[in-house]
């Protein structure tokens, strides 16, 4: 049979604060459920930071496709804007529209004086008139010649839209002090 050695002084009174047998292992009982505890929500705690953080690479890397084609499609019409924009694809569209090139300004003085004679804009040499729609509705009076009356640097020019196969002649004006 085994003997229990004896302590003497300072450890025999250690001794006697901690519980001997049964007791001790009841003791422990509470700290060992307290860190299988701790561990598991810790495991649990990282199973849900793990799937959230995949979750959000999964939304992130839906949100850089998503980026991609929308900046796919931004350069496509950025491309045709260009095309439209071309000055030979204007001018084809605005030949298309029934316009023709304009003719000379003329410019108002700051003393109101008419600077330079305007010319009319050259006549398109084609059988068909362009379609009402596209010019505007013609007006009984036609297109006002820019010299016919006096003109003023206060007066603004009378609005008038042209008879078809004709282009309005603008006058841009100057401001005084100009």
């Amino acid at each position: 049979m085994s003997r229990k050695p004896e302590l003497k002084g300072r450890a025999a009174r250690l001794a006697r604060l901690f519980p001997v047998g049964r007791a001790n292992q009841a003791a422990r009982t509470p700290f060992v459920l307290l860190v299988v505890l701790l561990l598991g929500s810790g495991l649990i705690g990282l199973l849900v930071l793990n799937s959230a953080l995949s979750e959000g690479s999964f939304k992130l890397d839906d949100l850089q496709k998503q980026t991609k084609s929308l900046t796919d499609e931004e350069q496509a019409l950025q491309r045709d804007i260009d095309a439209y924009s071309a000055p030979d694809a204007l001018q084809r569209r605005a030949r298309e529209l029934g316009m023709v090139p304009g003719g000379d300004p003329a410019f108002l003085g700051s003393d109101g004086t008419v600077k330079g004679v305007p010319s009319t804009a050259a006549l398109r040499a084609t059988s068909q008139p362009p379609a009402p729609e596209a010019i505007g509705t013609p007006s009984a009076a036609g297109p006002t010649p820019a010299a016919s009356a006096p003109v003023t640097a206060q007066a603004s020019p009378p609005v008038t839209t042209p008879a078809p196969g004709l282009t309005p002649v603008t006058t841009p004006t100057t401001t005084p002090g100009r």
